[in-house]
């Protein structure tokens, strides 16, 4: 893990946001006063890439993220891995009540040749990998470390540089396992398992097929051989007797053939038979014909008939003329009856004109009377009014003369009475007007339909020729002749149908004297053969009764032609079933089986079918012998399998290979361990693994004495913490299996003020030549001028009343 990019605001000291470029450093100190903020940087680093810190305690705990004035707090990290580049991404929020908890937590693959400032490195080419509680995990599985290893290999927190040095033996083979990657061997561990599992399951499966196979051996191969070679004596020895045996059938089923057609002889004949009609058809037919005859007289009277009725019709001419004079006649006396009733009316109408118009004049009298009245009253009123307000000595408002003496006026009338009475009286006017002029309107419009009436009836006088009765008359006989014209036609038409219906009828009794001739043809055909004589052919009763009489004397003689053909069938049936039964005892001796009744095919195909099934047993011996062979061969190689990866899985368990790889690297780990710490302390100390696996000190001031590396002072634990650090951040990319892990940074955290000048310098050197590998990066947090000054490059924290501040200076 290599940071490249690191966001912080509101988290811890950095209530601002703060971003440290990591770009292109390999060798960087974060320095400052204590308490400025510069083991919060690294611990941003921790917590952006697993939500905690080393200095909070427990894992679980987050609230000492967020600044104590903040409400929201944000950690950005974007850093490479294994040659790929990860963005990874916590917020914090604060909620009303205070408690801290993490609002956002993702972690996304990043574009590897993005450029630009923090928010577009995090959106280059995102491609999420995990959200929320998943991040971590998948922070582990990207890095090949645990939080609580990544703490002890990659970043060493003020106060736990010991933690490697003093780990138990299995903590510290843990460690390694996860550094080592030594997981991959538990892996091929257990795929070895797998494999000794199907290989045993696989041996077994053919052992249980080679079970099955047991009866293929070379016994059961020379018994199949003979039974071939008895067959195929067998087919040859047989094959004249099934010639024979078809023979006989053939002549069977000729002779079958025979007496099949006999008995169809003789059932035709017993199907011969008079039909009822052939008696009295031919008197029919005759009858037919006289009826046809009569008819056809008779219709020829009734269409005579008819032509009379219809030139009877034709000389009185048409009826339409006639018809619509009287239809004039009797529009005529209609409308003359209207006329009489319009005049009545309009001159009653005429007369009730007058009358309303004096009431119109009555009406507007009245109405002038009381508009008078009314007007007279609004006078006095208005005079009265005055009056009231006149006093004597005063000039008068009206005529502007001095007032000597003050008029007498009676009290205002009330004038609604009058108003009433106007309108009383205008409506009454309204009204009598209203009907006076309805009554001219009517008296108008009954006039008009008078006048139209008077001209229509004229019009129609001068249509009117002849009298009514004439009129009448001439339609009475034309009438009268088109019903005898009718009914002439109807006779006629009846007349024609019963004439078809004959002539129908006689043409079907002729149709079936035709079909009765032809189906005696056809009889006498179906027993031609049989020797039927000629029939006449000028009375078909007479001719079946010939056919009849031959039939029964021809039906005696095919009887007993019949029972000798079945005599002879006899026979050859008892000679064929005998000599099939001979043959088929035969077979059966020698295990072929065949039916009782099985014909020569059917023995010649079981004889086949035998000798193919045997030569299908034999092949199939052999088949099984050579599968058994191969089954034999496979178990023994898939039992050898299972052996082999029973005795891999055994050597690679962990409490033997995994335990032996993490003891010759923690070996190697120590032996350079201990050359870095020889050289820090200026050849006094060295490191060794003791007999339980603890590291040990040989101390070369007190004689090459081997203690604890517990009983180090604190400046000499530095010494040796740092010295194991450094060889793990070296050397585990050698050890790892198949170069799986790589530490591509280290970062310790203080303790280099226990440290004196000289050591102080030999520390610097060191940490300058593994940083000027450029194959890890190498961050330090100090407040040791003289390291720092060494540093190429350096962040100083700041810290003032607004929070934390960085800023990077390069030398």
């Amino acid at each position: 893990m290599r940071p490249l990019r690191l966001h912080i605001e509101g988290f811890g000291s950095f209530r601002e946001p703060a971003e440290i470029d990591f770009t292109d450093t390999d060798y960087f100190a974060l320095v400052g006063p204590t308490g400025a903020g510069k083991s919060t940087v690294i611990d941003a680093i921790c917590f952006a890439l697993y939500g905690t810190v080393p200095r909070w305690g427990a894992q679980n705990v987050v609230h000492l993220a967020l600044a104590p004035s903040a409400t929201l707090g944000r950690v950005a990290l974007v850093f490479e891995s294994g040659g790929r580049r990860f963005g990874v991404v916590r917020v914090l929020t604060r909620n009303a009540r205070g408690a801290v908890g993490t609002k956002e937590s993702r972690i996304d693959e990043l574009d590897p040749g993005g450029r630009g400032s923090m928010a577009e490195l995090l959106t280059a080419g995102a491609r999420p990998l995990a959200e929320g509680e998943a991040v971590t995990g998948e922070v582990q599985r990207i890095t090949g470390l645990e939080y609580r290893y990544f703490t002890q290999c990659v970043v060493l927190p003020q106060g736990r540089f010991a933690e490697f040095l003093h780990a138990k033996p299995a903590q510290r083979q843990d460690l390694l396992v996860q550094l080592l990657d030594a997981s991959v061997y538990e892996d091929i561990r257990q795929r070895a398992v797998r494999e000794e599992d199907a290989a045993a399951s696989s041996a077994a499966f053919a052992r249980r097929q080679l079970a099955e196979l047991s009866g293929a051996d070379e016994e059961a191969e020379r018994a199949a051989r003979a039974r071939l070679e008895s067959l195929g004596a067998v087919a040859g020895l047989i094959a004249a007797e099934v010639e024979e045996l078809r023979e006989r059938d053939a002549a069977l089923r000729a002779k079958e053939q025979e007496r099949r057609e006999a008995a169809g002889l003789l059932a035709t004949l017993g199907r011969l038979a008079m039909p009822a009609e052939a008696a009295t058809l031919a008197e029919s037919l005759r009858a037919a014909a006289d009826e046809t005859a009569a008819l056809a007289a008779r219709v020829a009277g009734l269409e005579e008939r008819e032509q009379e009725a219809e030139q009877a019709l034709a000389a009185l001419g048409d009826r339409t003329a006639p018809a619509r004079a009287l239809a004039v006649l009797d529009e005529h006396a209609r409308l003359t009856r209207e006329h009489s009733v319009a005049a009545g009316r309009a001159a009653e109408a005429a007369r009730a004109v007058p009358p309303l118009a004096e009431r119109v004049a009555r009406a507007r009298e009245a109405l002038a009377e009381a508009e008078a009245r009314l007007e007279r009253e609004r006078t006095a009123n208005a005079a009265a009014a005055l009056a009231a307000r006149l006093a004597v000595g005063e000039p008068c408002p009206a005529c502007l003369r001095e007032v000597t003496e003050l008029p007498h006026h009676p009290a205002p009338a009330d004038l609604r009475a009058a108003e009433r009475a106007v309108r009383e009286a205008r409506t009454a006017a309204e009204r009598a007007q209203a009907a006076h002029a309805a009554a001219e309107v009517e008296a108008a419009r009954l006039a008009q339909a008078e006048g139209d009436l008077t001209r229509r009836l004229t019009e129609l006088a001068a249509q009117v020729s002849g009298d009514r009765a004439t009129i009448e008359a001439r339609l009475a006989a034309i009438e009268a002749a088109e019903k005898e014209a009718g009914r002439a036609r109807q006779e006629a038409r009846a007349g024609r149908d019963r004439l078809r219906a004959a002539e129908r009828h006689a043409e079907g009794l002729r149709r079936t004297a035709e079909r009765s001739w032809h189906d005696l043809a056809a009889a006498r055909d179906t027993v031609v053969a049989l020797g039927a004589p000629p029939l006449p052919r000028d009375d078909l009763h007479a001719a079946w009764r010939a056919l009849l009489a031959w039939r029964d004397e021809a039906a005696g003689r095919q009887r007993a032609a019949l029972q000798a053909l079945d005599a002879e069938l006899a026979e050859a049936v008892r000679e064929r079933d005998a000599r099939r039964a001979r043959l088929v005892a035969g077979l059966r001796a020698r295990e072929v089986r065949v039916p009782d009744d099985a014909g020569p095919d059917q023995i010649a195909r079981e004889v086949t079918a035998a000798t193919v099934r045997a030569e299908a047993a034999l092949h199939k011996v052999r088949e099984d012998r050579a599968r058994a062979a191969k089954l034999e061969e496979r178990a023994r190689e898939l039992e050898q399998q299972a052996q082999v990866a029973h005795e891999l899985a055994q050597l690679l368990r962990a409490n033997q290979f995994e335990r032996w790889l993490c003891a010759e690297a923690l070996e190697l780990l120590v032996a350079a361990a201990s050359e870095t710490l020889r050289e820090l302390s200026d050849g006094q100390y060295e490191l060794v693994l003791g007999a339980r696996g603890e590291i040990e000190v040989i101390d070369y001031a007190e004689a090459g004495m081997r203690r604890n590396a517990r009983t180090l002072s604190g400046g000499e634990t530095f010494q040796a913490a740092l010295a194991l650090a450094l060889a793990l951040s070296d050397q585990v990319a050698g050890l790892a299996a198949a170069a799986a892990r790589s530490l591509d940074s280290i970062f310790l955290d203080e303790g280099f003020g226990t440290l004196d000048p000289a050591t102080l310098d030999t520390v610097a050197t060191t940490l300058e030549r593994l940083a000027s590998s450029r194959e890890r990066m190498v961050g330090v947090v100090t407040h040791v001028p003289a390291l720092a000054e060494r540093v190429p490059v350096r962040f100083e924290i700041t810290r003032d009343g607004s929070g934390s501040h960085v800023r990077k200076r390069t030398l």
